[in-house]
């Protein structure tokens, strides 16, 4: 493959490899990887990095002098090796800025959905919507119009309900993605603080009560409720929140 090769979406693969796209997106993006051999070399260097990160091996060689004085210990450290490996962050980048690709390595290393809590992963869902123009993917206060914007782009139907006359608007909604799966996100507001409400099919079959946590200033309610693992979040205070579970839990 040239050097000078290039591909208009070896952005998005980054993106990709850090699970920043949303699932429809992602999709989009590894059909299109199929059949990209830059796309697929740029993913496969990124791979590469994130184990070197993850290894034992990522060291700067010890100065001679010192080297010397350690040998003269009487517990002697291990000398490293006469002819030092190759640092991954000299290894030739494959057709993208190398310095986004690093980012791109440590943001995996730290977002990884493996090495998340739930929690974890609920309160960056919602910060990253909160982005300029990541909140909704359908805008519209109508769930007759937000509820069959989801058919054929999830395998299962979200519940989607109407608060507005309880002061809790629905504003829209979007795929996003949790716990190894794409999931619904609605979207609601009270006073102008964004609630996200996720959901997903349950594995079990039994229903559990709304449970708290808070996370990085964000409050956060869980439960599982007909069937739909439902997390919701939002910068409310807690007795807001709360309100807005039980009216939400309440409507038909």
């Amino acid at each position: 493959m040239s050097a000078t090769a290039s591909c208009e979406r070896i952005l998005l693969a980054q993106a990709d490899f850090d699970g920043e796209l949303d699932a429809a997106q992602a999709a989009e993006m590894e059909a299109h990887r199929a059949g990209c051999p830059i796309c697929q070399a740029a993913y496969a260097e990124m791979k590469r990095m994130r184990e070197d990160l993850r290894s034992s091996d990522l060291y700067r060689r010890a100065p001679a002098e010192l080297r010397r004085r350690l040998a003269a210990q009487p517990a002697a450290a291990p000398v490293p090796p006469t002819q030092p490996r190759v640092a991954w962050w000299r290894r030739p980048a494959a057709n993208f800025g190398m310095g986004a690709a690093v980012a791109a390595a440590l943001t995996f290393l730290i977002l990884s959905p493996g090495q998340q809590s739930m929690v974890d992963q609920v309160v960056a869902g919602h910060v990253r919507a909160l982005q300029p123009g990541h909140l909704e993917d359908v805008i519209s206060t109508d769930r007759h119009t937000v509820k069959p914007w989801f058919d054929g782009k999830l395998d299962f139907a979200p519940p989607v309900k109407d608060l507005r006359d309880k002061g809790f608007p629905l504003d829209g909604g979007r795929l996003d993605y949790l716990g190894g799966r794409a999931v619904a996100a609605l979207v609601y507001e009270h006073g102008k603080h964004p609630i996200n409400l996720f959901a997903w099919p349950s594995a079990g079959n039994l229903d559990a009560s709304p449970t708290f946590a808070e996370r990085s200033g964000y409050n956060l309610v869980h439960w599982v409720q007909d069937g739909m693992m439902i997390w919701v979040v939002s910068d409310l205070e807690k007795t807001e929140l709360g309100e807005f579970v039980r009216l939400w839990r309440a409507a038909s």
